[in-house]
């Protein structure tokens, strides 16, 4: 009864490659300045999102099921749970939890990449407004010193 889980892995392994195209495809957007191929990167990447939260659940569902039929009080994790597993079962598996080890590493170091360009796009951003923007001081012509005046007013004069 271990088939629906290796089916639950083999689709996320799936999904997180797919996630992982979309994620390069992000890189190169950035790197481009391509805003418009970055909204719709962004939201494919929500819908890759949901697909991999629904196949999540499942795979839980049937890890747990797997764990009451066989009445032991393990942590109920993958690797945990391929201790208790012989044979081709085992293989089966394992290959998909090592696949899925990789893709979330090769997703991570790519996500770390593209929030790396996010960080300096912005601050490229910044940078620019800031010599856009006129300061205070240079609006005023001519010198800083106010001119001295003297103390008396024009009716404060002998007569």
């Amino acid at each position: 009864m271990i088939e629906p889980i290796i089916s639950d892995m083999k689709r996320l392994v799936k999904l997180h490659r797919s996630l992982l195209y979309v994620s390069k495809e992000k890189t190169e957007a950035l790197k481009s300045n391509d805003t418009p191929k970055l909204r719709q990167l962004d939201l494919e990447e929500k819908k890759h999102i949901q697909a991999i939260q629904k196949v999540e659940k499942g795979r839980q569902e049937h890890v747990n099921d797997w764990y009451a039929r066989q009445g032991t009080e393990d942590q109920q994790t993958i690797s945990d749970m391929l201790t208790h597993l012989e044979g081709e079962e085992h293989e089966q598996l394992n290959e998909e939890y090592e696949a899925m080890i990789l893709v979330l590493a090769d997703l991570k170091h790519q996500e770390r990449l593209n929030g790396e360009l996010t960080k300096q796009s912005l601050q490229f951003i910044n940078l620019s407004l800031d010599l856009l923007k006129p300061e205070l001081a240079n609006l005023n012509y001519g010198s800083e010193e106010k001119p001295a005046h003297s103390n008396r007013s024009i009716f404060d004069s002998k007569a």
